[in-house]
């Protein structure tokens, strides 16, 4: 059986879509941790980790759905994740924010090194797709700086 460029344009769909839930967990994670974290940390996670995360989520949703637009597919609806058990403490939520993130960013890789997003893709896409790993890329170092200090 052929593999039709409808078949590759649904894959891609379905693999962004796992990877836009994965940054989904991480955002959620964050913002358990700014729940447990006082003024000046939860400013501090905000600025360095949640900030990043956010606008990456929001711009993998965005990718998805205009990708899914522009070709006639049906889109697919997020809903916000659960952090989990308040006991993990901030230490917690960021590791499981940064497994995550990590997570998200290996699908992405994996999507560009399929080649799919240049086969049945657009260019639109394919630069969405740089810019969220661009975004998630730097989620575990960031973290690793804010947990150095955490609580000094």
């Amino acid at each position: 059986m052929a593999y039709s460029t409808s078949d590759g344009r649904r894959d891609l769909l379905a693999a962004l879509a796992d990877a836009t839930e994965q940054i989904g967990i991480a955002l959620a994670a964050l913002g358990a941790a700014y729940e447990q974290l006082d003024e000046l940390g939860a400013d501090r996670l905000e600025r360095e980790l949640f900030r990043p995360v956010q606008v990456a989520y929001g711009r993998a949703r965005r990718a998805q759905a205009g990708f899914a637009d522009r070709h006639g597919l049906a889109g697919r609806s997020f809903e916000p994740s659960a952090a989990g058990a308040p006991s993990q403490g901030v230490k917690g939520f960021v590791g499981q924010a940064v497994d995550a993130a990590a997570e998200a960013d290996a699908l992405l890789a994996e999507l560009q090194d399929s080649m799919l997003p240049v086969e049945v893709g657009d260019a639109e896409l394919r630069a969405g797709i740089a810019e969220v790993r661009e975004l998630v890329g730097g989620v575990a170092g960031r973290s690793r700086e804010f947990l150095r200090t955490f609580g000094r």
